[in-house]
């Protein structure tokens, strides 16, 4: 009988990164009992996403990584919000390491012993802000083919994976040099796009001859995925680029780089999703770098550059990894100490990349040969070759599948709003339905009173949401328990479980907080309500942020809005 889902390499793993979320500090201001994995995408946890991703394309071994005042909310919600409770067995873990604090950089929370101890196999390293349509599967088997690793033989010829050193990989594989895979998605022209959405710098080259596939062109379909991947030569956020080239009077290239990638083409409109494939020697480099603080910037980053920039490997201490003493890994060359079985070399038989065909005896022949002749202890002594981090760069068209970072605002509103447009399950079936479309546009018919006019093709309604009559309600998602009074107008809003919002009140363009009540005849546009704040009746506002600084003394802490941008732009997987 065949599977319903894929099935991914055995022992795959995956982890998502659970911060406090200080880019939507307004409704995380309190994450020991709401955290940003909580806040809601079109009436589901954030948590939901990257969740039903994972076991859509397999994965059903899935850690949640939070800091330990996040926890019990976290296990809260699994065991009782009825989309993730709604989610396949087994469930995820949480792991909450006791060092991990709501300022640490998503590299240093990688070298904490409780995650290096979690740590098993090659693994998928995801961001709880994560919207994404793209087949994980699709991604995963480019990654496989790319690096070699289907059925976990990760031998390559002439050392561009294995260098004929042996090291422990998943699977116990020869080598376990196998490179990474990130993925990029354009942030500029599309429906949900925002304006001053943050973006990366990433400069890219085509693979070389013998490392692209065959085939001349791209095939249609998920399984053409593989086709659109390069190398990732260049990593960094906008604002890390502007400060170096305010600082160097320009943007100054390496000679290494051009002469090892003659063609390389620079992104600056496209954004780090935060989608890892690592293999599993990836938490043994970010253990032995304590410089580290970013994955994005330093982690892919640096590794980037050493497989083009001589000598920054032995820098990274990347010939520790790949050239381990003797003594270090024993006879087997294992860091487990497990003994390798003997390995076939899929590569050397696969016909569907080009310059296969050589046999493994034809390269374990040449390799003994060097050996020989002293040639590969001279190569090892005077360069190291690095694994490449490949780069996925989704297309930019508007029919392509979402890929999304949901990690501000404005990027709240909009994603949610995106996919309140999407048809139910009710209207397309099951098959045909989004994986993100809900059963039902207005899941309580009953609630709606009938001289009310609520546009269904681009609106979301939640259980127990009551309408009164007069009211308008446009290109809105409304969640659990809210109500609105008679004569109120709502257009392109999103408003969070149990809010209220009075009669004849105008809003457009608003995030209202959970359990948030807004006064009769009230204007808002394009504000934000914190969560069980109340704003007085007949308020008139733009562009402001209703909260409570719980810092202020007790007879001025009632009823305070203050307005500004408190955005931080510091892009950490949701740390």
């Amino acid at each position: 009988m065949p599977h319903s889902v894929p099935v991914p390499p055995t022992g795959f793993q995956a982890l998502i990164l659970c911060g406090p979320g200080v880019s939507l500090n307004t409704f995380t201001s309190n994450p020991e009992e709401y955290p940003k994995a909580l806040i809601p995408i079109a009436n589901r946890p954030m948590l939901f996403y990257p969740l039903e991703w994972c076991y859509r394309m397999g994965i059903t071994n899935i850690t949640l990584i939070t800091p330990p005042a996040s926890k019990s909310p976290l296990e809260a919600a699994l065991s009782q919000n009825p989309h993730l409770t709604s989610l396949p067995s087994p469930s995820p873990s949480i792991l909450a390491p006791a060092d991990l604090t709501l300022t640490t950089g998503t590299a240093e929370l990688l070298r904490l012993p409780e995650v290096q101890s979690c740590i098993k196999s090659d693994f998928l390293l995801l961001p709880c802000d994560l919207i994404c349509d793209i087949p994980g599967e699709s991604l995963l088997e480019a990654w496989m083919v790319a690096q070699s690793a289907l059925g976990g033989s990760s031998t390559l010829r002439d050392g561009r994976n294995t260098h004929g050193s042996i090291t422990s990989g998943m699977g116990g594989e020869t080598g376990g040099r196998r490179g990474g895979l990130a993925v990029y998605y354009q942030t500029k022209g599309l429906e949900e796009s925002v304006k001053g959405e943050v973006t990366d710098f990433a400069a890219i080259s085509p693979l070389d001859q013998d490392e692209a596939p065959a085939v001349s062109h791209p095939l249609e379909g998920p399984a053409g995925l593989r086709f659109g991947l390069s190398k990732l030569v260049l990593s960094m956020p906008m604002d890390t680029l502007k400060e170096k080239m305010e600082e160097d009077k320009g943007f100054l290239l390496r000679h290494s780089l051009m002469k090892k990638h003659a063609q390389v083409k620079m992104l600056s409109s496209y954004r780090d999703s935060h989608i890892y494939i690592f293999p599993y020697w990836a938490k043994l480099y970010a253990l032995l770098n304590e410089k580290f603080e970013s994955v994005s910037e330093d982690l892919v980053g640096w590794w980037a550059k050493s497989e083009w920039q001589t000598g920054l490997g032995d820098k990274l201490k990347l010939r520790e990894i790949f050239e381990p003493e003797s003594d270090q890994t024993g006879d087997s060359g294992s860091y487990d100490g497990e003994t390798l079985e003997e390995e076939i070399d899929l590569k050397a038989m696969s016909t569907t990349k080009a310059g296969a065909g050589t046999s493994q005896d034809e390269t374990a022949a040449n390799l003994a040969s060097r050996v020989k002749s002293g040639e590969t202890a001279q190569k090892a002594s005077e360069k190291l070759t690095v694994p490449p981090v490949l780069a996925y760069v989704h297309s930019s068209q508007p029919s392509a599948p979402m890929i999304r970072r949901v990690d501000s605002s404005a990027l709240l509103l909009s994603v949610s709003l995106r996919l309140a447009k999407l048809e139910s399950v009710e209207e397309v079936g099951r098959a045909a339905a989004s994986p993100f479309a809900h059963n039902h546009k207005i899941a309580y018919p009953a609630g709606i009173a009938q001289r009310c006019t609520v546009t269904k093709a681009d609106c979301l309604l939640a259980q127990n949401v009551t309408v009164e009559e007069k009211c308008v309600i446009k290109e809105s998602v409304i969640g659990t328990n809210c109500h609105v009074a008679s004569g109120a107008r709502l257009t392109r809003c999103l408003l969070m479980d149990g809010a209220v919002v009075g009669e004849r009140c105008q809003l457009t363009g608003c995030i209202i907080g959970r359990r948030s009540k807004i006064g009769r005849e009230s204007v808002l546009k394009d504000c934000e309500v914190q969560d069980g704040n109340v704003v007085e009746d007949e308020t008139d506002a733009k562009n402001e942020k209703f909260m409570i600084f719980e810092g202020l003394d007790e007879e001025d802490d009632e009823g305070m809005d203050v307005s500004g941008d408190f955005d931080d732009e510091k892009d950490d997987l949701g740390f």
